[in-house]
């Protein structure tokens, strides 16, 4: 009885000593993994150059610095050019004359290194030391590869102040999706944390969301675009970062994934397993300069911020108390505002996803919208005020137009007696866009008639 106890009580203590030791392996494994406490956003040796070029960028050289460099090789800086000040008269147009100098002058030393001549001078023996020797052929090859970069230290700084208004809710959103907080600082790379950012590529606010992605996940339409939100775009941020990592698995590739698209960089992980490797090999589609130093640009970018906020010289912009009103019903904005009593810029301030028509009474407000207000005691006492009776039951209808043989955007515009700008806005018409006969228009009006008229020009559709 005594041997069959000793001999349970080793067979127990074996299988717990072997318990131990897996828990031991996992969690090792665990800890050493790209998304563990630790290690959610590594640094890899092959990124390392390009980092401490952005953190250069971001920390050292300002808007009057222009740094030529190689494209694929950030170790490789040529010269750093004194500009103008932007702001002065033909800032742009010296500027580029600075740059063209100074590039063409890069050109020349690495053309007459590649055939073959001696450096002399100090400038000449500079660049020659930025490149392997006895390998011509480099300098040959890099002549096309030369880079501007405008340096950014000041607008960062900016960015930084800005930054103090929003990062703080940013970062108790980022936390109710279980996200990490270090995300807040990915709008430095994206939109220097204006939230009216736009770029000529489409892509709009603090997070720069095309409309094509933002549709999956906010309202972006002719009344409304809630990309221009600051808050309503960090939720969809979220939302696209946790669907990224969570088919991605690490956060360089749901962070690339976010400038370079998820269905890109799936395919990337196919044929190159990580990101190290696509770093390094990865050239195919559009998977060019700007998604490659992506996540760099964001590991710099938080570091620079980091610094800068410890700095006790710098006072950044104060987080707004606001109350929020979630709409069960159409709402009138003059009505709303002035049941509130809240100035018309204040309003349009606090809730810069709503365009002009809602913003000028065209057209009510949607019902579920949710609608911010200034937290002082009376909006407070007011909001509870507030009740079902004072919603509209529909929408106002449109007033439309059918566009006719030979009509044009400020032919129309002419004959209602308001702008193309505005024309152009509440019917979603970009500059290159054309009308054609036929299409449904919407007017400035609230009568509802669809209106035909005749002829009015014989130039073309524009």
């Amino acid at each position: 009885m005594l041997n069959a106890l000793s001999f349970n009580n080793r067979v127990t203590f074996t299988r717990y000593c072997i318990s131990f030791f897996a828990i031991c392996i996992v969690s090792l494994f665990i800890s050493a993994s790209p998304g563990a406490a630790k290690n959610k956003f590594p640094i890899y040796q092959v990124i390392q150059p390009n980092v401490a070029f952005w953190k250069d960028i971001y920390g050292t050289y300002s808007s009057r610095k222009g740094i030529l460099h190689d494209r694929n090789n950030l170790r490789i800086v040529y010269t750093v050019i004194d500009l103008v000040n932007w702001d002065a008269p033909e800032s742009r147009k010296i500027n580029q004359k600075l740059v063209k100098l100074a590039r063409q002058r890069v050109k020349n030393i690495l053309s007459e290194l590649g055939h073959g001549k001696k450096p002399n001078t100090a400038e000449e023996k500079r660049i020659a030391a930025l490149f392997p020797k006895k390998r011509h052929t480099r300098y040959l090859k890099a002549r096309e590869n030369i880079r501007l970069q405008i340096g950014q230290k000041d607008r960062f700084k900016q960015g930084v102040i800005r930054s103090g208004k929003y990062i703080g809710r940013i970062r108790a959103i980022f936390r109710q999706y279980g996200l990490p907080t270090e995300l807040a600082y990915l709008p430095h790379v994206e939109s220097s944390f204006n939230p009216l950012a736009k770029s000529k590529a489409g892509a709009a606010g603090l997070w720069q969301f095309t409309r094509a992605t933002g549709r999956d996940y906010m309202s972006i339409n002719r009344l409304i675009d809630e990309r221009l939100d600051p808050f309503l775009a960090t939720h969809a941020a979220a939302k696209l970062l946790k669907e990224n990592y969570s088919q991605l698995q690490t956060w360089p590739l749901a962070l690339t994934a976010y400038n370079y698209g998820r269905s890109g960089m799936l395919r990337a992980v196919k044929e190159q397993k990580n990101y190290a490797s696509i770093f390094s090999n990865y050239r195919k589609g559009h998977f060019k300069f700007a998604s490659r130093n992506f996540y760099s640009e964001f590991l710099a970018a938080a570091k620079v911020a980091q610094k800068l906020g410890h700095d006790p010289k710098i006072l950044t912009d104060r987080q707004e108390a606001t109350k929020t009103l979630r709409l069960q019903g159409y709402a009138s904005c003059q009505k709303l505002r002035s049941f509130f009593r809240v100035s018309k810029q204040d309003f349009a301030r606090l809730n810069p996803a709503l365009k002009k028509p809602l913003l000028d009474g065209t057209k009510l407000i949607p019902k579920g919208y949710l609608l911010r207000l200034p937290a002082t005691k009376q909006v407070r006492l007011r909001i509870s005020q507030w009740k079902k009776s004072m919603y509209a039951a529909r929408q106002r209808p449109d007033t439309l137009y059918t566009v006719q043989k030979g009509d044009t955007i400020s032919t129309i515009a002419r004959k209602y007696r308001t702008t193309t700008k505005r024309l152009k806005l509440l019917n979603n018409i970009n500059s290159n866009s054309i009308i054609k006969i036929g299409q449904k228009l919407a007017l400035p009006s609230s009568k509802g008639n669809i209106v035909i008229l005749k002829k009015i020009s014989k130039k073309r559709p524009s």
